[in-house]
């Protein structure tokens, strides 16, 4: 598949005019499928409504649903050795001290280190990417099986880190190439809900797993169960993962014609830009909301990362049995996988992911609260359900946040370099703050999520108030953007500020 474009310009509004001819120059890159520009120009201005619909419906279903999925089997490969340390593991591996926290924080070691690899998914063919890196940590997954010391382990949990950080970091920024702004909350909503409903159904599968009697031990084959379907989907992400809209082999004619147009309106050239601008980078890296949302991210992974792996065990330590505290994980995390689903799709529609992210941030530092400050088992387990309700729901809104606001490829890119290297620190914190030593109540760690959840609130709503002051200045230099007529001149000028005259953050 080609990948169009010299170079990256910011979007102008959400409407679709006519594409400009085909550029000779710009055809199919030759490490690509061939591509034919000219079979898929746009002839009309306004593309019918119904043909738009069915073109949503149709990457909804074959793209968000396949990376999801893909999301599905990573969430369950990095978590279950919270259900495997219940299973055996802890005991047939010896792990003593501070071992099994040090086998999560290495995971999220190497999870950062290899941020980078966000940007592959602009550099290389999405499809090709993702098979590598699905069979990647599939591989890494599976052998966790076959492990025999703590050091071992810890080998295979940095491997499992380093492939994952090439795919679930960097879908946000693979899906700002097919959706618009105000379509975009909502399918990061879809895709990050995944792990939420891995989890829904993670403690269920694992009792189903290691309830036998096999002669190989539970925890084995538990990552023995899990780890191998990773390897098959490996397969999936290589033939049905579309690049771009206008080669989805799902995808008529007709729907090709108003993708492009789409595409073009986005970003004002043809398809994806291969390669990096990095005049743009730096612009990025000097942006104060840049930062702000990688804090917010970094604050939400304390307890993001530290709920699915210590929860069956906070579970068990309240007096369930293990059985039980398998089971009981469920509701709190199917409960989140909706709220994430319908706070992403509000906040599209009413434009205001700011004040989303702020509320559910405090949801969250509730359900802490209770937590650290209560016995009742009722009342904790109550608040294990606003800690899921609040924090899931706020990250799958905090990342189409990101997008929403930096103007080109490459920074929405960089966007989500620096959310995750910044972000993917937060874990560090998170699986060590929860000892052995402080059970049953933890009250230590859980003060500590609710103190980041309370710190989330305050930068959502301190970065919405920096956007509405910027898009006023904006206003202020342009005028009002609704007053202005799509591409009217003086677009050039601001873009070399990677912002058009037409363009505003969304708030």
């Amino acid at each position: 598949m080609g990948f169009f474009g010299k170079k990256d310009t910011p979007p102008p509004q959400d409407t679709i005019e006519a594409a400009p001819a085909p550029d000779p120059e710009k055809q199919a890159s030759p490490h690509h499928e061939s591509v034919t520009p000219e079979a898929v120009v746009p002839t009309t201005t306004t593309p019918d409504p119904a043909v738009e619909r069915r073109l949503l419906r149709k990457l909804d279903w074959n793209l968000v649903t396949l990376v999801s999925f893909f999301y599905l089997l990573a969430f369950l490969d990095r978590s279950n050795i919270g259900n495997a340390k219940i299973a055996g593991m802890q005991d047939e591996l010896k792990l003593g001290g501070k071992d099994y926290s040090w086998l999560l924080t290495i995971f999220y070691i190497s999870y950062t280190v290899f941020e980078f690899q966000a940007l592959m998914w602009k550099i290389m063919a999405p499809h090709n990417w993702a098979a590598i890196v699905v069979l990647g940590w599939g591989i890494a997954a599976t052998c966790q099986a076959a492990a025999q010391n703590w050091s071992g382990m810890m080998a295979l949990r940095f491997l499992l880190g380093a492939f994952e950080a090439g795919f679930g970091p960097g879908i946000p920024y693979l899906l700002s190439f097919f959706y618009r702004r105000h379509e975009l909350g909502l399918r990061c909503g879809l895709f990050l809900s995944a792990a939420p409903l891995a989890n829904t159904f993670a403690g269920a599968l694992a009792y189903g797993i290691t309830s036998g009697h096999p002669k190989l031990a539970s925890w084995r084959l538990l990552f023995l169960v899990e780890g191998l379907p990773t390897c098959i989907a490996a397969i999936l992400a290589w033939f049905f993962l579309p690049d771009h809209p206008s080669t989805a082999k799902f995808l008529n004619k007709e729907e090709k014609e108003v993708a492009r147009a789409r595409s073009l309106r986005r970003s004002g050239e043809a398809e994806r830009v291969d390669g990096i601008v990095w005049k743009d980078l730096l612009m990025t890296l000097l942006d104060a909301k840049a930062w702000l949302t990688a804090l917010m991210y970094f604050s939400c992974n304390v307890s993001f990362s530290s709920l699915p792996v210590f929860l069956p065990t906070i579970l068990e330590e309240m007096g369930f049995t293990s059985i039980n505290a398998q089971g009981l994980t469920a509701p709190p995390f199917f409960v989140s996988f909706l709220i994430t689903i319908a706070t992403t799709y509000i906040a599209d529609r009413i434009k205001q992911r700011g004040y989303m992210v702020a509320f559910l941030s405090l949801v969250g530092a509730i359900g802490y609260v209770l937590l650290a400050a209560t016995t009742t088992v009722g009342v904790r387990y109550f608040g294990v359900f606003l800690a899921a309700a609040g924090v899931f729901p706020a990250i799958g809104n905090i990342l189409p946040w990101v997008l929403n606001n930096q103007g080109t490829d490459t920074r929405r890119g960089m966007g989500i370099v620096i959310l995750n290297i910044i972000g993917q620190c937060g874990p560090f914190l998170g699986t060590n703050v929860f000892p052995e030593n402080e059970g049953p109540r933890y009250i230590k760690g859980q003060a500590i999520c609710a103190a980041f959840m309370f710190f989330t609130t305050l930068l959502a709503l301190g970065l919405r108030f920096l956007l509405v002051w910027e898009n006023k200045q904006l206003d202020k230099k342009y005028g009002n953007a609704a007053e202005r007529p799509t591409g009217e001149k003086g677009d050039e000028t601001v873009a070399e500020e990677n912002y058009g005259a037409t363009y505003r953050f969304m708030l």
